[in-house]
């Protein structure tokens, strides 16, 4: 089952506590007509997610479906919303904007944390994602590398694509 709207496949990754960590990018905001007949069902899907100069961010058109339900916030506004206005078996382009996606860049979410909370041998590199436990109950967040010292480390808790608008190809393949 998805947790959030698209599996997040960093390139350069580290779990500096050694945990498996499913990560979610959730908005709960749902503005806009969608058809409230098919909340509460499940949506099975392939997407591709491009920035708006064209670099592709993530598809899955290659591999599994994703699969969702309706109405649950498990998937970002806008995304939702597109999918509920289809029908099964049609494919469509849509543009959304960072307010329907991962929200706006939040300047607030840049921190710097003592270097000693990361294990010494973790060779941290600037631009390397970091999961970072939130509290005892195996939350945690992912977080990006922005500068490395020896005592500190600056990292930025937005997401990706935080302030970026989403052209996004989807292809509902079900919706029961």
């Amino acid at each position: 089952m998805c947790k959030g709207i698209f599996p997040f496949r960093p390139q350069k990754t580290s779990n500096i506590f050694s945990k498996n960590v499913f990560i979610i990018f959730n908005n709960p905001k749902r503005e806009g007509k969608m058809d409230l007949e098919n909340f509460g069902k499940t949506a099975k899907v392939y997407y591709t997610v491009r920035l708006e100069d064209g670099t592709v961010f993530d598809s899955n058109f290659d591999s599994e479906p994703l699969i969702f339900i309706t109405g649950a916030n498990q998937v970002i506004p806008g995304f939702e919303k597109a999918v509920l206005e289809m029908a099964p078996g049609t494919t469509k382009t849509v543009k959304i904007t960072s307010e329907e996606a991962y929200g706006p860049y939040n300047e607030e979410l840049i921190t710097t944390i003592d270097r000693s909370f990361i294990p010494e041998d973790l060779n941290l590199q600037i631009g390397q994602y970091l999961s970072i436990p939130t509290d005892d109950s195996g939350n945690s967040m992912v977080v990006t590398v922005l500068d490395v010292t020896d005592k500190e480390v600056k990292i930025d808790a937005n997401h990706p694509l935080a302030g970026k608008d989403l052209i996004i190809d989807i292809k509902l393949i079900e919706l029961e």
